[in-house]
This record gives structure tokens, sequence and C-alpha cells, in this order.
């Protein structure tokens, strides 16, 4: 039976990339303290296939930013109820060393008793316990923190994020686990009948001229959207799709809404 490895990211943000190069697509991103489980090794163990926990979301790490730990501290990273950074940045000592770490990081500090835990860390900024559910106006502040942040294929920080990145990482930080692409978010929740019906806080998709998902926002009050495209910003909404002021032009068509939050 072939032996199981893990690891956790300890750096602020780690690519991970659709093949085993630098200079391969970047197709999703670990922020510090994202675990997973590895698939396989290529090119002489200088790159490692990884199973992103959280999402289940698979791609290739450089294997000197891969972080080895046991399947005990693995499983007990499933379990324990630790805090997530609601910071667009946050200073922190990790092993005696000062780290920088982005909005959305997973700090290994818990209610619970720290687990075998040899290394150290000290984080003093704001943070919430990640399964604490929040809604409509809460989840507004954190989108608005990302609020002109620039648009990066595969990105999930402040500093670069795509569309359905930001989607994810805003539900997560207030307590909602979504998928990591449009075209998976938009099989979960439940579907709301029309845009007149639509709640804020509602993801509104989008489809390109095939009629595939590619594009996702949030809705906001008064037929408002936030949503990353080219960077994270507000639009108006229309039955048509997002008109935007500056071209004066629908940019996505709409194709329907769905809500996550629950009633």
């Amino acid at each position: 039976m072939e032996n199981l490895e893990f690891g956790v990211c300890r750096l602020s943000v780690v690519p991970v990339r659709g093949e085993a190069s630098d200079r391969a697509e970047q197709v999703t991103q670990l922020l510090f303290g994202d675990h997973y489980e590895l698939l396989e090794w290529h090119k002489e163990r200088k790159w490692c296939r990884i199973r992103i926990q959280y999402d289940q979301y698979e791609g290739w790490i450089d294997a000197k930013q891969h972080h080895a730990i046991n399947e005990e501290y693995f499983h007990y990273l499933d379990r324990a109820e630790f805090k997530i950074t609601t910071d667009l940045t946050s200073s922190m000592l990790y092993n005696k060393s000062p780290l920088l770490i982005l909005m959305g990081s997973m700090i290994p500090i818990s209610s619970s008793e720290l687990f075998k835990m040899e290394e150290q860390f000290a984080f003093n900024g704001e943070a919430k316990n990640l399964g604490q559910k929040r809604e409509y106006d809460y989840l507004k502040n954190i989108a608005i923190k990302y609020l002109n942040a620039p648009y990066l294929w595969g990105g999930k920080s402040p500093f670069g994020i795509d569309c359905s990145g930001f989607v994810q990482m805003v539900f997560k930080i207030c307590g909602y686990k979504l998928l990591r692409d449009s075209s998976q978010q938009v099989t979960q929740g439940r579907s709301v009948a029309s845009l007149a019906e639509a709640h804020a806080g509602d993801l509104a998709f989008f489809k390109n001229a095939a009629g595939k998902i590619n594009h996702v926002g949030i809705l906001l009050n008064e037929n408002k959207i936030i949503h990353a495209s080219g960077r994270v910003r507000i639009d108006a909404l229309t039955e048509e799709g997002i008109f935007a002021a500056d071209t004066k032009s629908i940019t996505h068509t709409l194709s329907e809404v769905r809500r996550v939050f629950a009633e």
C-alpha cells in the first residue's frame, strides 16, 4: 500500500499550477494554513501534485514550498476550530521569524489545546473562528476590503484574485464553504427564480457565448454587484447582465442567481 504524504502551507501564498513547471498556468493558490494531500512526485521530487483539503482542488506546487506534516496532524487540522484572518495583511512570528500573511489565512490557534505543536506561532491581528457563520452585513464588509484588488487568474489574495477565488474567499471568511471555480459554485445553494426575487448576498452567475458559466459575483443592495473583472469592482446588475458605467455596456451575460445563505 502506498504511503500517504501530507502538507500544510507555511508561506504567505504559494502558486498551484496546472503542470509541473514554473511556466505553467496558475490554477489556484495556497494561503498560509491551507493543508493538502500529496498525490504524486515528479521530476526527481522537484514538484509535487497536491489535493487541497478545503475544496479538493488539484495542482502542482514546487517541492521547495512543500511543508510536510504527518497524517495524524493532517486529520487534526480537519477537526480543529481554527481562526481565519480578516485583515488585508497581518504579521506574525512563525518559529521566531517574522512572516506577513494575507486575509483568509488559517491560524493554527484554537480554543482547544494545541496538538503536539512543534511549531511556534505568535499572532495578534484580527481573526474570527472559521466555522462561525456570519450574515450579509459582515459579508459585505469583507467583500469591500478586496475592492480594487487586481484580477489574477488563479489568485486568492487581496494582491491578485480571480472572480471565483474572490467569491470563495469572502464566503469562507463568513463561514460558508464554496468550491473553487464558478462552474462548480453554480451547483451549490439553491436557485433563485428571478433577479427580482434575489437578495443581497446571493451569487450571480454569468455565461459565455457557448452558454457555459464563466463568471460569478456577489449581489449587493440596490441592484449592484461586486465582482473581479480587471479588478474587484462594483457595477450595476440588470436582467441582461453586468452594466459597466465606464464603458456603458453589458460586460457579462446573466445566467442565474443562487442563494448560499441558510434561511
